[in-house]
């Protein structure tokens, strides 16, 4: 990817990210728009060849789904207060949730042997600080337009 594209991506990022605390748009657009700030940040992150992305994109968007699937079950599992709950549906749920952890650990497992497939073991790496990266960059940019508050600590975890 040459030098000028890269730049360009990071632009894109840094001008998206920051629209979407103060967007009109819809909840789905406002994911769109992150989901392509992250596409460009990653890719410069990671330095994608145009080859590497034609194969990486369709497995990393694979993976995010599966996983986004996964963090969806385990927060439902989280709604109901333990106060509410049987004993015995307490030690379904918290089964259930065990086994959720289980099934995204070998779902992290099957994509990084996949991911090694498309990226050098060096991109690998970078992918996953990538992704930290990015995330945390956009909690600090979401806070700061909040006046520099913090988001609330989660209390489902």
């Amino acid at each position: 990817m040459t030098y000028v594209l890269r730049r360009l991506l990071v632009l894109v990022l840094l001008a998206v990210v920051p629209a979407l605390s103060f967007a009109q748009t819809g909840r789905a657009d406002r994911l769109s728009q992150l989901e392509n700030a992250k596409i460009a940040y990653l890719t410069d992150k990671i330095s994608l060849t145009q080859d590497q992305a034609q194969k990486f994109w369709p497995v990393y968007n694979d993976f995010t789904t599966k996983r986004r699937d996964l963090n969806r079950r385990m927060r439902q599992l989280r709604i109901a207060s333990p106060e509410a709950l049987t004993d015995q549906q307490i030690r379904e749920n918290l089964t259930q949730a065990l086994a959720l952890r289980q099934q995204e650990v070998k779902l992290e497992t099957d994509y990084f042997e996949k991911f090694q497939k498309v990226l050098s073991i060096r991109q690998v790496g970078q992918l996953y600080a990538a992704e930290r990266d990015f995330t945390r960059e956009v909690i600090k940019r979401v806070a700061d337009r909040r006046g520099g508050r913090t988001p609330a600590p989660r209390t489902d975890d």
